[in-house]
C-alpha cells in the first residue's frame, strides 16, 4: 500500500506542478493578447490562487468526510473541467471568462493540494517527512521543468498567427483528457489503508492558535507570493532586459523551476544531513542576495541571479509546511494542512502587488516585494531552529 501510495502522490505533484507553471505562460500570453498592463495580466494568478483563499477549508472539511483518495479523484475531474472551460473564453474572446476558468481548475488543485501534502507526510516516519515530502515536490519541480517548454512550443509560438487566444485551446483540451485518465485509474487503486487514523474535533481556529503553524502559515503565503511573482514576470523582465521574443524568455522560466527540480533532489540528501530550519534559512537568505543582485545590475548577470533564485525555492515549501504541522496533535493534520493551504493565497496577492508596483517604478525595482517575502522565511528558518 506505502508504494501504491507514494507512486499515486508523485503522478499528483508533477500535474499540480505542470498546470500551475502553465500560468507563468498564460500571464505574458493573454497580456500580448489583450493588450493588458502589469497590473491586469497579474489577475491571472490572482484568480488561480484566489482559490487557495476561498476553498481550502471548505476542501479539507470534505475530505474529513470522504477521505483522501475520492478526494484526489474528485480534484482531478475538477481541474479538467476546468481546462474545457477555455474553450467558451476563447470562442467568446472574453478575459473574464478566462479568469473564471482559471478559477475552477485552480480549485480542483487546491483540492489535491489538501490531500496530497498531508498524505505524504503521515504515510512515513516523522522524522524524514520533510525529506519525503522534498522528494515528492520534487517531481512537482519536474512538472513545473516540462511545461514551460510545452507553453512555449503549442501557446507562445502562436502569437504571431493569432488574435483570439486560439493558442489555449488544444493544449488545455489534451491536459484535461490525461486528467480524466488519471482520475479514473486513481478510481482503481486499493489505497484504503491510507485513510486509517486518529480523528481530532478540535477547531480550525483552535488549531490556528499552534504559533508553530501560525507562523507556517505566513510562511507559506510569503513563499508561494514570491516564488509566483517571479515565475509570472520573469518572461517579461528577461524581455526587458535582453530584447529576446516571448518564447525565447520562455525557457528561461523553465530554468527557473528546473533549478527548484534539482535543489528539490539535492534537499533529500540535505534535509537528513542537516537541520531542516537550518536549510530553509540558509536558502532564503541566499534568495535575498540574489534578488538584490538582479535589482542592482542588468544584461546577464541580472538575468541569471533572477533565475538562480529557482534553485533556493526548491526545499522551502515542504521544508515551512512540515515545520508548520510539526507540532500539532495527532488527527490534525488535515486541518492544519488546509489553513497551509489556505496561505497559498499569497500566491494570488504578491504577483499583484508586484505587477501594480512595477506599472509605477518599473518592473526592475517591483523585485523588492519578494525579497521581504524571503526575509521574513529567512526569520522563520532561524527561530525554528532555535
Amino acid at each position: 500500500m506505502y508504494k501504491k501510495a507514494l507512486t499515486s502522490l508523485t503522478v499528483l505533484f508533477f500535474m499540480m506542478g505542470f498546470i500551475t507553471c502553465l500560468n507563468d505562460i498564460l500571464v505574458p500570453y493573454l497580456k500580448a493578447i489583450f493588450a493588458l498592463s502589469y497590473g491586469q495580466a497579474a489577475l491571472i494568478q490572482f484568480c488561480f490562487f484566489a482559490a487557495y483563499g476561498l476553498t481550502s477549508i471548505p476542501f479539507s472539511k470534505l475530505i474529513e468526510r470522504i477521505g483522501y483518495q475520492k478526494g484526489m479523484v474528485t480534484g482531478f475531474a475538477l481541474a479538467a473541467l476546468g481546462c474545457l472551460l477555455f474553450y467558451p473564453a476563447v470562442t467568446l474572446h472574453t478575459y473574464g471568462l478566462f479568469l473564471g476558468a482559471l478559477f475552477v481548475l485552480a480549485s480542483g488543485i487546491v483540492l489535491l493540494q489538501v490531500t496530497a501534502n498531508p498524505c505524504v507526510s503521515i504515510i512515513g516516519p516523522k522524522e524524514t517527512a520533510s525529506s519525503r515530502l522534498t522528494m515528492a515536490q520534487a517531481f512537482n519541480s519536474l512538472g513545473t521543468f516540462i511545461a514551460p517548454f510545452f507553453g512555449a512550443y503549442f501557446i507562445l509560438s502562436t502569437l504571431a498567427r493569432t488574435t483570439h487566444a486560439e493558442g489555449v485551446v488544444y493544449p488545455y483540451f489534451f491536459i484535461a483528457l490525461v486528467l480524466v485518465v488519471i482520475a479514473l485509474v486513481l478510481s482503481r487503486i486499493q489505497l484504503d489503508g491510507m485513510e486509517s487514523g486518529p480523528v481530532d474535533n478540535t477547531g480550525w481556529l483552535e488549531v490556528l492558535r499552534e504559533k508553530g503553524l501560525l507562523l507556517g502559515v505566513i510562511g507559506i503565503f510569503a513563499y508561494v507570493g514570491a516564488e509566483v511573482a517571479i515565475g509570472s514576470f520573469l518572461v517579461n523582465y528577461v524581455m526587458d532586459i535582453s530584447h529576446a521574443t516571448e518564447a525565447a524568455a520562455a525557457l528561461l522560466v523553465a530554468f527557473y523551476w528546473g533549478g527548484a527540480m534539482v535543489g528539490r533532489f539535492i534537499g533529500i540528501f540535505t534535509l537528513k544531513a542537516f537541520a531542516p530550519a537550518k536549510v530553509l534559512m540558509t536558502h532564503a537568505l541566499l534568495s535575498v542576495v540574489l534578488i538584490v543582485v538582479s535589482m542592482s545590475s542588468t544584461g546577464t548577470l541580472a538575468i541569471a541571479s533572477m533565475v538562480l533564485v529557482g534553485f533556493c525555492n526548491s526545499i522551502m515549501f515542504p521544508t515551512i509546511f512540515t515545520l508548520g504541522i510539526r507540532g500539532l496533535k495527532a488527527g490534525q493534520e488535515k486541518k492544519g494542512s488546509g489553513l497551509l493551504a489556505t496561505a497559498i493565497l499569497g500566491g494570488a496577492i504578491v504577483p499583484l502587488l508586484t505587477g501594480l508596483l512595477a506599472d509605477r517604478v518599473g518592473l526592475h525595482h517591483a523585485f523588492i516585494l519578494p525579497v521581504l517575502c524571503y526575509g521574513y522565511i529567512a526569520w522563520f528558518g532561524f527561530r525554528s531552529k532555535r
